[in-house]
């Protein structure tokens, strides 16, 4: 079986408060978008993991998606070995979500493929113990989330009629050095009220918290925000913790726009 985990791109983000537990509770709509991985599962097999397209860091075996194997494995015994190919085509590191796409695309396929009878609020619960907004890909439709992200709210948010760039210029962006230049707090009006305004007021309504000291450190993620608007963007943003940028543009309406040869650029 091949299926095409997707990226997701954050709208908004607030980092409420620190929890005892050394988490942060956040506020942040994900919104699914069509940048995909590819990821074909063999069945039988003899467990393994391979990858092909962007080089993949670390440990073969610590990759969400052998992980998410292990974590239905442990509750289903019988579940057979799989093999797993995973083309990698979402940038990495970039707050797209695409290790957690590929993770939940895998939680899903195995709960289809092998009738294990999982309910959607199931695979919620298994793909949270992987990652914060890997729980999102369960559900992969506009959400408010809150808590560390797994939380999820589905919101009536219809974006395609917009068309949207997103630009990843390499940069990573340690999330833990992230979260150390946020001072918490709640914010003066809730995400999920400004969602709901025009896109078109977004520029002054949402936020994400992590673009001060982010682009404190790395100057040239505000000039990509600054391009985006200066060719035609309505809203433009970071995504997550960085460092991908991303611009709403009128459908259709993006042309013009170059930048540095060297950052990956996504027309969609």
């Amino acid at each position: 079986m091949i299926v095409f985990p997707n990226c997701k791109i954050n709208l908004g983000l607030h980092v409420i408060r620190k929890r005892p537990d050394g988490f942060h509770d956040l506020e942040t709509v994900f919104y699914p978008l069509p940048l995909t991985d590819a990821l074909e599962v063999i069945s039988p097999g003899t467990l393994s993991f391979t990858s092909s397209g962007i080089p993949i860091p670390g440990n073969t075996a610590d990759n969400l998606c052998l992980k998410a194997w292990h974590l239905l494995k442990r509750d289903f015994p019988t579940l057979p070995e799989i093999n797993i190919h995973l083309h990698k085509h979402i940038p990495i590191g970039a707050g797209l979500g695409g290790g957690s796409a590929d993770a939940a695309f895998i939680l899903r396929l195995l709960n289809n493929r092998f009738q294990l009878s999982l309910t959607e609020e199931q695979l919620i619960q298994y793909a949270a113990t992987l990652g914060s907004d890997c729980a999102f890909f369960i559900r992969n439709e506009a959400c408010y989330a809150t808590g560390r992200g797994e939380i999820l709210e589905s919101i009536a948010l219809d974006l395609g009629s917009w068309s949207f760039v997103l630009v990843d210029p390499g940069i990573h962006v340690n999330t833990g050095w992230a979260f150390s230049h946020i001072t918490p707090k709640v914010p003066a009006q809730s995400l999920r009220n400004s969602i709901s305004g025009p896109v078109e007021n977004w520029k002054t309504t949402i936020i994400n918290d992590f673009e001060t000291p982010v682009f404190n450190a790395h100057p040239e993620l505000g000039k990509i925000k600054e391009q985006l608007y200066a060719h035609g963007a309505v809203y433009a943003t970071m995504s997550g913790s960085g460092s991908a940028m991303v611009g709403i543009f009128p459908k259709n309406k993006i042309s013009g726009i170059t930048f540095n040869p060297g950052y990956k650029v996504f027309l969609l």
